[in-house]
């Protein structure tokens, strides 16, 4: 049965029975807990209460297989318990699969047996000191650049806040560890307006539903996994509207991964061009016609996403990307990421003086302290800055 023995003047320890095994001896967990409020420790029923309390949740946790044991825990051992409890169960596909491939090529081989305890703040700033040396390159891929280290960083510091969360450590060992700094992060690429003028003449005798694919991407600045996602029941064509409701952001075993927009400003709706509305109904008219034609064969089931295989079943994000990139080489436009059409489509409505508020609401952005980042808009918005000193009187006009 439970039990509860007192240990000091404030800790307690708390045992779990699990029964008996093979030679009959009796298994047991058992946990040391303290109480440092110093009211509860003055009212004996209620701090019985609490400790019977504790020890029930204590028996519940070992009989599930979820009590971690901090006494001489490793840190693979660790890493499996927050790779099953909190990256499998927290967070979206995307990121569990960089998280776990980022923890399992180098994070886990470097601190592996290592007992979490004995995992000081040196042995942290050493492992990212590591990360930029020749051995930390995995076979048959390059050097790690800076964007990689700060992403092993952010696994670091998630492991070791779980770590204290759990209870498992006292003290977190990436307190004083500064975040590396990122020195090659791409700079952002945009279409300028002459760049812009040059991809819609290069659609014009495309296929539909590429043309629509690149038309949304510029003129409502989508994402990729919004794109994905959007189904004909989302778009109202009489008013000129789409609701961004779903994304597709991966697939997972060869199914779709469908999801609600990545936060609650990217679930909004979006007007519109007359241009694009002609495009889409064209599309959604072809679209229809192989619908009907292959029948009982649809395998789409209730979905009807805009951009869809023959049988009815979606168009993955990465194949969004291999119709961009075929399209660009095909007519020797300037390359820039599928993305970047989101970039341009932020820049162009900055161009067109749309005020910031506007822009964020329609992209989806948090806030509109993101738009900071479009400080390289087009030449023409420069010079145009430029012109409004003109009828200044500078010195050396007067004096002529």
């Amino acid at each position: 049965m439970p039990s509860i023995q007192k240990r000091g003047e404030r800790s307690w320890r708390l045992i779990a029975e699990l029964g008996y095994d093979a030679n009959g001896k009796r298994i047991q967990e058992k946990k040391t807990i303290r109480v440092e409020d110093p009211a509860l420790l003055r009212a004996p029923k209620r701090l019985q209460n609490y400790l019977d309390a504790e020890l029930i949740k204590f028996q519940m946790e070992v009989e599930a297989g979820n009590y971690i044991k901090p006494e001489k825990m490793s840190f693979e051992a660790f890493v499996e318990k927050w790779t099953k409890k909190f990256v499998e169960t927290e967070l979206e596909e995307k990121t569990q699969l960089n998280y776990k491939f980022h923890a399992e090529k180098r994070i886990v081989p470097y601190f592996g047996a290592m007992h979490m305890d004995k995992i000081k703040t040196l042995h942290i700033t050493d492992f990212l000191d590591y990360l930029k040396t020749p051995e930390a390159i995995l076979r048959g891929s390059k050097p790690l650049g800076s964007a990689t280290i700060v992403y092993n960083y952010r696994v670091l510091r998630s492991i070791f806040a779980k770590a204290v969360e759990w209870r498992v450590l006292k003290d977190n060992p990436m307190t004083g560890v500064k975040k590396p700094k990122e020195e090659d992060l791409k700079e952002m690429e945009v279409y300028d307006e002459k760049e812009i003028a040059k991809l819609f003449e290069a659609l014009t005798d495309e296929p539909l539903h590429l043309r629509v694919l690149v038309s949304l991407a510029v003129t409502t600045g989508m994402r990729r996994g919004e794109l994905a996602g959007l189904e004909w029941k989302n778009i109202d064509l009489s008013n000129g509207f789409i609701d961004i409701k779903q994304t597709i952001p991966m697939f997972k075993d060869n199914e779709p991964v469908i999801k609600g927009p990545k936060n609650k400003k990217s679930v909004r709706k979006i007007a519109l061009s007359p241009a694009v509305i002609e495009e889409l109904k064209l599309y959604y008219s072809e679209w229809r016609k192989d619908r009907f034609k292959i029948a009982d064969k649809w395998e789409g089931g209730a979905y009807e996403f805009l951009f869809c295989l023959p049988n009815g079943k979606p168009v993955s994000p990465q194949r969004l990307t291999a119709w961009w990139i075929d399209f660009h080489r095909k007519h020797k436009l300037k390359p820039i990421r599928l993305h970047d059409l989101r970039h341009t489509s932020v820049s162009w409505m900055i161009f067109k003086k749309v005020h910031s508020e506007a822009i964020a609401k329609r992209v989806g952005h948090t806030n509109t302290k993101m738009l900071e980042i479009y400080g390289h808009i087009f030449e023409s918005v420069d010079k145009a800055a430029a012109s409004v000193f003109d009828d200044i009187a500078i010195p050396s006009k007067r004096k002529a």
